[in-house]
């Protein structure tokens, strides 16, 4: 049987029992005299105490049920307040995200509706006003109609008033979302400008590439021809030597020696504005030049700069860059961070800084795996304390520009230089597994030098460098 109809028939019952028990005291019999050999034991308790136990079991009972009854008609409307509490959560969520796809051409509709309103509330307003007069006038009208007329002029001139506080709002936020798309197709075309900007830049030194290879190879070609000349024998052992010095790769202590005797001092300092005033860095750094054929430049990597990808990038009010070499120090004028890895940075050089330099330039390698080993070197600014190893490096199939390196004598870091066996740059470690390979110096961005840099925007190029690195695989971050 259903709880509630047992509840009900209980209650009906007990009601009745209620309704139908006396509870005046009994009736003495003064007058009758009883015998005492006829009366009932005396200690059996009267029909009224009894009556009067089961009333108050009962009371109990219904007392009881009451409150059971109430608990759960409590813990209904508890459970029916959640219920619709989170109807309501999801009912605004809904309406929200149709809200915001809608957003825009609502707006426009109604800040046309509301202008509409308004002229009309306006025109309502003047009516008002002039039945107030007229009413102020009309001797005859009751005091209650007046102010009745002057709460309405009143309801309506607020409405009016918030109407308009509508309506601007309306436009700000029209204004907002216009400039918004406004933002994103200018964001749009730039990069798609800079997209085609790169792939013409890519083709162009990829040609160019080809053709410094393909002139080497004649440069090396015509060497054997002019070799010829001398004699058949005088050829072969020339071509002889060429090929074991060629494919015989040069001793580990040696590039080393080489990189001891090669590196360049540089320092870089750089002012930000602060919350309290300028704030001015200094980094003193240690690197080589590198050259692909036809321009030189110094390599580092950009965390060990005040140039690193870190969100959010400050923009820099002034920057200064120089190299020195004993008694020869000379500044650069820009610095790039390269489409083939925005984490290296190259500082470009004239033929004379290089020269008053007077160090090795070291080329960029044309056969980067010939040889299955290379040097790693650790960079520092105190050449005593530069470590390096021969350390064998792999390829990635899925990261065609990238090796990974085996180190096991020290923990290599990003901005550790590879060399390679045949004594050019293979690349430079963007973390500690994986090495970038520098093929080309084709650059993605561009920072100028100077007093006055803040007009750059390099915050929000560093910030967009930094996204791009993001989007990279994990095992390349």
């Amino acid at each position: 049987m259903n709880k509630t109809l047992l509840l009900i028939i209980c209650d009906f019952l007990l009601l009745n029992l209620l309704a139908l028990t006396r509870w005046d005291a009994p009736i003495a019999a003064s007058s009758i005299q009883q015998d005492p050999s006829l009366s009932t034991e005396r200690d059996s308790p009267p029909a009224a105490t009894k009556d009067q136990d089961l009333v108050d079991v009962m009371k109990l009972s219904l007392e009881d049920e009451r409150a059971r009854r109430d608990e759960l008609a409590r813990q209904l409307r508890d459970t029916e307040l959640n219920l619709q509490t989170r109807e309501q959560n999801l009912a605004q969520l809904e309406a929200e995200k149709n809200k915001l796809a809608e957003n825009l051409d609502a707006t426009q509709r109604n800040a046309g509706q509301l202008a509409q309103q308004i002229d009309t509330a306006r025109q309502s307003a003047v009516l008002l006003a002039q039945e107030v007069d007229a009413a102020k006038r009309d001797a005859g009208m009751s005091k209650e109609r007046i102010a009745a007329l002057q709460r309405d002029l009143d309801h309506r001139e607020a409405e009016l008033a918030r109407e308009k506080a509508s309506i601007a709002k309306l436009e700000q936020a029209q204004t907002e979302a216009r400039q918004k798309i406004e933002d994103l197709n200018v964001a749009v075309k730039v990069a798609e400008h800079e997209k085609t900007v790169l792939r013409e830049t890519a083709e162009t030194y990829k040609t160019q590439v080809e053709a410094e290879r393909q002139e080497r190879l004649r440069v090396q070609e015509t060497t054997v021809q002019l070799a010829q000349g001398v004699g058949t024998l005088a050829v072969k052992s020339d071509d002889l030597q060429k090929e074991i010095r060629d494919n015989r790769p040069i001793n580990a202590n040696t590039l080393f020696s080489e990189y001891l005797a090669n590196n360049v001092r540089t320092r870089v300092e750089t002012t930000r504005p602060g919350l309290f005033g300028p704030a001015a860095r200094v980094a003193d750094l240690r690197t080589i030049l590198v050259s692909d054929g036809r321009d030189t430049y110094a390599i580092f990597h950009a965390s060990d700069t005040p140039f690193a990808l870190t969100y959010p990038g400050a923009d820099i009010s002034r920057i200064a860059i120089t190299f020195t070499n004993g008694d020869y120090s000379t500044t650069a004028g820009e610095l790039h961070y390269l489409s083939i890895d925005p984490r290296i940075l190259v500082v470009p050089l004239t033929p004379a800084q290089a020269a008053g330099l007077g160090v090795k330039v070291y080329m960029t390698s044309l056969e980067p795996f010939k040889f299955s080993d290379a040097i790693l070197i650790s960079t520092n600014s105190e050449p005593t304390k530069t470590k390096y190893e021969e350390t064998p490096f792999k390829l990635d199939a899925t990261q065609p520009g990238y090796v990974q390196m085996r180190v096991s004598f020290f923990a290599s870091k990003r901005g550790d230089l590879v060399i390679s066996k045949s004594g050019e740059l293979l690349g430079i470690m963007v973390n500690k597994d994986y090495c970038a390979l520098v093929n080309n110096f084709l650059p993605t961005r561009t920072i100028t030098t100077g007093e006055d840099t803040g007009r750059q925007g390099i915050g929000a190029l560093i910030n967009h460098l930094n996204t791009r690195v993001q989007g990279m695989p994990l095992k390349l971050q």
